[in-house]
């Protein structure tokens, strides 16, 4: 093979080497932009990309299957190819990455048998019919026999997910790898340390681990140096697929002994079209913001940020040491460290191959400090992590001493001369003569020349003129002053009447939306429940529109007191993304959880059920003692205790658990448990007579929980319409009769408006962004037949990734611009103010 790996490191054409790699998706750019951002990722230093190939890109629709255009991922390879770049080539199944379903298709959780990321046959023959397709493109271009692609993911992140037959999943992904002649390593990671949990301990999986420290932690190093002991006793070298993007950082986990570095997104990018996920990072649910980009070293827009800079230098670093640093191993002999500044707990230093050593010596402070190496004062940077050597032979760069210390980074060495790059004065110690050179200094020391050289100028000392990366010139704002409105609404595909509203997936819609209709009779009703309703839900009752519902699946209660009679019922409902993680809080956010309105519940009467619960555990006797929900009198703090009570209803029922603090679980009929929170305090109940059984850890103060059950009657006969993200873009690429309005421009809530303005001249490389000063809109944007994405502007759910405010128009996208507003109710007047196109440099 010409790539393998073993306890000494990783091995490409019989050398070791050290990889520093970025993640850079084709999915989230431009495919104009492909080759400029490899380009960039070259220039950094940074010799290999990582790629997902999100599944669910690609099968469009069930058996639609699609690699063109921006889905041309094996021109995308070609290309990083030819940019030199090695690929960590990543086909999931299952790839996370805040994508739309974690790449899963959304028609998966049509099928009630079938169950996501398990060794189950329904599951796995959608699996083998992706990988027929997917695998063969990575099997052509693997390296080096046609391609640079060095090693193919299985799976990702697994131990996070609660797989049942983890070993006989691996097993079937591996051979299926194995028969589409993938040859290149097979790799696994893990996002939380389970190696066992990630690989099934499937022979031919090698595992790797993602770690997301926090980067002022002083303990990154003894957590890292567990794994590459551990993996050394497997024979495998610590590969770290994941990780944070500051490069203080990333030299912890060189010196603790990585051999490969991937920090997630490095190249940032753009989730385009209705492709983020709805997430696990908010209170409890979060939306992911079509701008992709967690601070790394290039933005969303191409934009190069300080830390290319430090890219740059740790690559010059890890040129300079070459084989020595590859074939490195976790040292034993540690320095006497003395410093004034924070740093790590544990000192992490390598054994370089041919003698001496490389300590890193992380400063977590903001003031330049004072280390003292073995007795010896150094001068340390703020936020910096010199490589020190110490004791390293310089013979092979003609100079016939030892290096005993040198304080900085070494980025070149040969023909007697050092180059360090520093901050600040760098101490240099050859044999027994040593010398403190001033930064942009040089001296002689034991005959050998020491060159000082600040970061950025280290970086650019023997660089090529034309490897340069241009950086975009700035422009200035562009304020749209009018828009034409157009006059017709985009056309509905209708979907039949069914008794029951069923999840757009059923409809046929994975990505875009619907309208659900119907006319009930309210007489006598006060109150809704609305349960299982996302991702967004905009209800209007009688004409009423009420504030857009993004509760992730969480049952919520809707005021109808002032609506008698007959009235009409629309649910509006929008895809957001479904979830890209399996969150067991709210029902949206589990991973193969459908959209769609969930049901609708006219509230026929409510009693309250907070009384006669009797007491299971501690030392409760026969006869079960009854007392009210949580009100157990007892010393054992924390220890859990169980409530159970018969409830009977005719109909059908909501039993909702007010007051909770902490999670509880909840069974009925000793059926299998299910958890109870703030968030979501409701259990639905079939008609019957029901034992229920609430368990809970017991505390002497509270927590004061009250009961009550809700009879309920579903509102039936609803009929459907749908436009799927493909019918959104088509009406908006069409131009129809319009008028003229010039902004700002006020809705009213639940109105919809179609908007196109002329793209003016975008001469800056890196296009332009579109911001909206706006309140209660909700606005999705189109141009050269791509959806741009949506913003919100006004009350909304979490946001997290990048910047949720804006939206990206690449250079040489061409105009008009379309725009979908919807106005919502709430805090304010739907109004949009002014449309600004910005300059993309500084996002």
């Amino acid at each position: 093979m010409s790539i393998r790996t073993d306890g000494r490191g990783l091995w490409l054409d019989g050398r070791p080497r050290t990889l520093l790699c970025a993640s850079l998706f084709y999915f989230r750019l431009p495919r104009e932009q492909w080759s400029a951002r490899l380009a960039q990722v070259k220039a950094s230093g940074y010799t290999c990309v990582d790629v997902y190939l999100p599944w669910n890109f690609h099968e469009l629709a069930p058996g639609d299957w699609s690699f063109e255009g921006r889905r041309d991922v094996a021109a995308f390879l070609d290309l990083a190819r030819d940019h030199g770049l090695y690929v960590i080539a990543r086909p999931g199944p299952y790839i996370c990455s805040e994508w739309d379903g974690g790449a899963l298709p959304a028609w998966l959780g049509l099928d009630r048998e079938l169950r996501v990321r398990q060794n189950e046959p329904r599951y796995l023959e959608q699996v083998a019919a992706w990988y027929d397709r997917a695998l063969p493109l990575l099997a052509e271009r693997q390296y080096p026999a046609g391609g640079s692609v060095i090693m193919v993911q299985l799976e990702n992140e697994l131990d996070f997910f609660d797989c049942a037959d983890r070993t006989g999943y691996l097993t079937a992904l591996r051979d299926m790898a194995l028969a589409h002649g993938i040859t290149v390593p097979l790799i696994a990671c893990s996002g939380q340390g389970d190696l066992a949990g990630a690989t099934g301990d499937v022979p031919g999986i090698v595992p790797a681990c993602n770690f997301y420290p926090d980067d002022d932690s002083p303990d990154i190093e003894p957590e890292v140096r567990h794994y590459t002991d551990l993996l050394a006793g497997r024979d495998t070298p610590l590969l770290v697929t994941e990780t944070n993007r500051r490069h203080r950082t990333l030299r912890r986990l060189l010196a603790s002994g990585a051999k490969l570095i991937a920090p997630y997104l490095q190249a940032s990018g753009w989730n385009f079209g209705f492709t983020p996920s709805t997430g696990n990072w908010g209170r409890p649910g979060n939306f992911m913001s079509h701008g992709y980009d967690f601070g790394g070293y290039v933005s969303s827009t191409g934009v190069q940020r300080p830390e290319f800079t430090e890219a740059q230098l740790l690559a010059k670093v890890l040129d300079t040491w070459g084989d020595r640093l590859a074939l490195a191993t976790p040292s034993s002999r540690l320095p006497h460290l003395d410093c004034d500044f924070t740093t790590s707990s544990t000192t992490a230093a390598l054994d370089l191959d041919g003698g001496g050593r490389l300590v890193a010596v992380p400063h977590l402070g903001t003031r330049a400090g004072t280390a003292l190496v073995d007795g010896t004062p150094v001068a340390v940077a703020p936020d910096s992590c010199p490589l020190m050597a110490l004791d390293v032979p310089l013979t092979p760069w003609g100079i016939d001493a030892t290096l005993t210390l040198a304080s900085a980074d070494l980025v070149a060495a040969g023909d007697g001369t050092l180059v360090f790059a520093s901050e600040v004065p760098v101490t240099v110690v050859i044999g027994e003569e040593s010398a403190v050179v001033p930064v942009r200094g040089r001296t002689t020391v034991a005959g050998a020349t020491v060159d000082v050289l600040p970061p950025a100028e280290a970086v650019r000392a023997g660089q090529d003129a034309d490897d340069a990366v241009p950086v975009p010139a700035d422009a200035e704002p562009v304020t749209v002053p009018e828009v034409r409105r157009r006059l017709e609404p985009a056309p509905e595909r209708p979907a039949g009447t069914h008794p029951l509203p069923p999840a757009l997936e059923a409809l046929g819609v994975y990505r875009g939306r619907g309208a659900y209709r119907t006319v009930t009779d309210l007489t006598g009703i006060d109150t809704l429940l609305l349960t299982g309703a996302a991702d967004i839900v905009d209800l209007t009752i009688a004409g009423r529109p009420h504030p857009t519902l993004t509760g992730f699946g969480a049952a919520r209660t809707i005021d109808v007191r002032d609506v008698t009679g007959a009235a009409a019922v629309e649910a509006v409902v929008e895809i957001w993304g479904h979830a890209n993680f399996d969150d067991a809080r709210l029902p949206a956010l589990r991973l193969g959880a459908l959209r769609g309105p969930g049901r609708l519940w006219k509230v026929r009467d409510t009693a309250d059920v907070s009384a006669l619960w009797t007491v299971d555990g501690h030392w409760a006797g026969e006869p079960a003692p009854l007392r009210t929900l949580g009100g157990w009198s007892s010393t054992r703090v924390g220890v859990p205790v169980t409530y159970t009570r018969t409830v009977r209803t005719a109909t059908d029922a909501a039993l909702q658990v007010q007051g909770i603090v902490e999670p509880l679980r909840v069974s009925v009929d000793e059926g299998e448990p299910r958890t109870l929170h703030a968030e979501n305090p409701w259990l639905l109940l079939p008609p019957g007579t029901h034992a229920v059984a609430l368990t809970l850890p017991h505390h002497p103060s509270g927590p004061g929980l009250r009961a009550r059950l809700l009879a309920l009657d579903a509102v039936p006969e609803w009929s459907c319409a749908v436009q799927d993200d493909a019918l959104l873009t088509a009406f908006a690429g069409e131009r129809g009769l319009a008028e003229v309005v010039r902004l700002p421009l006020a809705l009213k809530p639940g109105e919809e408006a179609w908007f196109d303005f002329e793209l003016p001249e975008l001469p800056d490389a890196a296009g332009r962004l579109i911001r909206l000063d706006a309140t209660q809109m909700r606005v999705t944007a189109w141009a050269a037949g791509e959806c741009l994405g949506r913003v919100w502007a006004g009350e909304r759910p979490d946001f997290s990734g990048g910047n949720p405010d804006v939206l990206w128009i690449p250079a040489g996208w061409p105009g008009p611009v379309t725009l979908l507003a919807r106005a919502m109710e709430g805090r304010g007047e739907p109004e949009i103010r002014t449309l600004t196109l910005e300059p993309a440099t500084g996002a």
